[in-house]
């Protein structure tokens, strides 16, 4: 049961005590005293105060989950002040020099085909999003979708994409500044005009084409009924069918389950357009139903084929009646099986690839063959087995670091795939089955010289004895002398592995002399679902050990120590980086949380948060609650000194919305008792990450490392 009370501070501090004494309300949140220098944008506190399953909580900034006149007021106050603070601290230019410098380089995706066209995207270097091209036959390349043209200010990205089977049409999703809505066009590819089909109020979902090419199958929410709709809640996704040339008012509704409003549906389309594919997912759990729909027999029913809720089955293809799955079922792992939907029990199901030490991480068919990635001790390695599921060769890779694709087709002997690493950019290479060799398709021409860097494994150990490893990087020449600036860059959760990736901007972090340090938390999947089943639920605190034990062994080794250790993440990694705060500030000199889940009371309330209650638990449920309140970043903060914090968020975050942030920042900047900064980046016109145009992230890079560098009490190079 859950009721609301007023109450004055004095009473509260009667009833409150430890944990939760970082809920005690004021009359307001200015830090104008004895312990701090800093003067803050005053906050006016309420003395709200909620009783959940008989505890007495306090929220006195509840008021800023509201987006009204009062909440804009503090948002521009906030943004000034952190503007202000950022911009006091002289060298950003050099920062945006360098990483500019950097990131300017053509990037080229791996091409993908369909009829007789090829498709791929291309940047020429600093342009605010990517370009889609098109060859034909005829070997001309051209523009067929910039989304650059969408907005003058690069805040209208590409979201989605989906080519009809002969080629002939474009389907694409859009979203406006950062929004997870999408809103999804089509567009003729050989004469390049717009068609006039629109469809909207899409979350979370592509756009399959029939077999014919005469429609898409996609999923949908009702258009909300509240007055936010970048905040309320979303529920009861459906599936449609659009036909071509007709109005979304005409869509033919293909499934729904309003009886299970939680239920959401990726749909595909198989290869030969026989079968409608239906996976079906409750929230975030990893786990998934599976559904399917005959297209070639008039008005046949969705067959639930997979009715239980007790592992992940992604669909890779399909021999007629005969689905293949990658799945966890009894193999954390991960394993190939087959199912013949006309004997569906599971005494028939075959497994074709078994589980192995390694975490198999996507399955393809290409040229009648599986196509298999895994991750060995998180670095990437790719197999080629039969169809029956004999291994025939693995794929020689340039070296350790990530790999991604296979981008190819069933009819083809060749697919495309790329490599990277955290000081090496992506190159896609082209494998040819006929001679079982990997040849370089596009490299890029990067501003530095890759082997002037070090990107090394290590492995420590938790606090429980968990093997953990992580990835270091470095510009070669570096002292372990225990006082090198170093970033610590984490996530660990929602079975989300961290395998290596460049960014441009580390180079410069790297350039500056940091090191860049990124561990592979419980929480992910980089040893399958047992790994992920560790970090989940009761189990969240290994996810904040691990992340302490990170920090504790690069300070044991050497690299750095905790008066230059900075601490980042975002969204689940942005919760992590509010239990470092709450929980070992000692460990780090700054602290970055990034549109971050800080809230654990009420995330659940807000937009698609409800789909987060199988990660994280729900405060619906008395135990659970428990566990949340226990490490809520929100509910956690106490006065005390804390590291420098500079919390990070965007005000068209529908993910996880900005109220997170605006409260827990409000709460660091009443309770900061050092002279330490606790400043709010607070972005305009954009979202929870995807699509940002690149100005934007360069911005955004240079302001973390200028902060980093200032709260390290460091002065910044003249040039990089």
């Amino acid at each position: 049961m859950t009721t609301l009370t007023g109450m004055k501070r004095s009473a509260l501090a009667l009833l409150l005590g430890g944990a939760l004494s970082a809920c005690q309300s004021t009359d307001t949140a200015s830090v104008d005293n004895q312990a701090s220098a800093i003067t803050y944008p005053t906050t006016a506190a309420d003395d709200l105060v909620e009783t959940i399953h008989g505890v007495d909580v306090a929220d006195p900034y509840r008021f800023l989950e509201v987006n009204d006149g009062k909440t804009k007021a503090w948002v521009t106050e906030q943004q000034e002040f952190g503007n202000n603070y950022l911009a006091a601290i002289p060298g950003k230019q050099v920062l945006v020099d360098r990483i500019t410098e950097l990131w300017n380089y053509e990037k080229v995706s791996a091409p993908f085909e369909y009829g007789d066209n090829q498709f791929y995207f291309r940047n020429d270097g600093l342009q605010a999003q990517s370009v889609l091209y098109v060859k034909g036959k005829d070997g001309n390349e051209r523009v067929l979708l910039d989304p650059n043209n969408l907005s003058k200010d690069g805040t209208i990205a590409l979201s989605g994409l989906s080519v009809s089977n002969d080629g002939n049409t474009l389907a694409y999703g859009v979203s406006k500044s950062g929004s997870d809505w999408q809103q999804w066009y089509f567009k003729d590819v050989s004469s390049g005009e717009m068609l006039k089909d629109t469809l909207e109020w899409i979350k979370f979902s592509s756009a399959q084409w029939d077999h014919d090419n005469k429609g898409v199958f996609y999923s949908r929410y009702d258009a909300p009924a509240g007055g936010d709709k970048l905040a309320d809640v979303n529920f009861n996704q459906k599936v449609y069918y659009h036909k071509l040339g007709t109005d979304q008012s005409e869509d033919i509704l293909i499934y729904e389950r309003p009886q299970n409003k939680d239920w959401g549906f990726y749909s595909t389309v198989s290869d030969k357009g026989d079968y409608l594919l239906i996976s079906v997912s409750q929230g975030t759990d990893s786990r998934n139903r599976f559904f399917y729909k005959s297209l070639t027999e008039k008005d046949a029913p969705v067959v639930e084929l997979i009715k239980d809720l007790e592992a992940e089955y992604s669909f890779v293809g399909n021999d007629g009646s005969v689905f293949y799955f990658k799945t966890d079922l009894n193999a954390p792992k991960g394993k190939v099986i087959a199912i013949d939907v006309n004997k569906p029990a599971k005494a028939n199901w075959e497994t074709l690839i078994p589980e192995n030490e390694d975490t198999m991480r996507s399955v393809e068919i290409v040229n009648d063959h599986f196509v298999v990635t895994y991750m060995h001790d998180v670095l990437g390695k790719m197999s080629i087995y039969s169809m029956g599921g004999v291994k025939r060769q693995d794929v020689k890779l340039p070296g350790q670091g990530n790999v991604s694709g296979a981008s190819g087709k069933r009819s083809k002997d060749y697919f495309y795939y790329s490599f990277n690493s955290y000081v090496q950019p992506s190159t896609i290479y082209k494998y040819d089955f006929r001679s079982g060799e990997s040849t370089v398709f596009a490299e890029p021409k990067v501003a530095f010289n890759p082997d002037d860097y070090v990107s090394e494994q290590v492995f420590y150990t938790s606090k429980d004895g968990t093997r953990v490893p992580m990835m270091v990087s470095y510009k070669k020449g570096m002292k372990r002398d225990g006082d090198n600036p170093t970033l610590l860059y984490a996530y660990g959760g929602f079975s989300i592995s961290l395998t290596p990736r460049f960014s441009p901007a580390n180079i410069a972090w790297m350039d500056m002399g940091g090191v860049y340090a990124v561990p592979n938390l419980r929480g992910g999947a980089e040893y399958g679902e047992a790994w992920h089943k560790a970090g989940m639920l009761d189990k969240k605190q290994n996810v904040f050990d691990d992340y302490y034990a990170a920090a504790e062994y690069l300070i044991d080794q050497g690299y750095t120590n905790s008066g230059k250790l900075g601490a980042y993440g975002r969204s689940n990694g942005g919760l992590l980086m509010g239990a470092a705060l709450t929980q070992r500030p000692e460990l780090f000199s700054a602290v970055l949380p990034a549109v971050g889940v800080l809230d654990m009371l009420r995330f659940h309330k807000f937009t698609i948060g409800w789909a987060w209650a199988s990660e994280y638990g729900s405060a619906e449920d008395p135990e659970q609650f428990k566990t949340l309140l226990a490490y809520s970043p929100y509910h956690n903060v106490t006065e005390r000194e804390y590291p420098a914090t500079m919390v990070m968020t965007a005000d068209h975050d529908d993910r996880v919305v900005p109220a997170h942030s605006f409260k827990f920042g409000a709460m660091m900047q009443q309770k900061q008792q050092g002279d330490a900064p606790v400043i709010m980046r607070i972005e305009s016109k954009a979202g929870h990450g995807a699509g940002k145009p690149t100005a934007m992230r360069i911005d955004e890079y240079a302001d973390i490392y200028l902060f980093l560098w200032e709260n390290f009490g460091l002065k910044m190079p003249k040039s990089l």
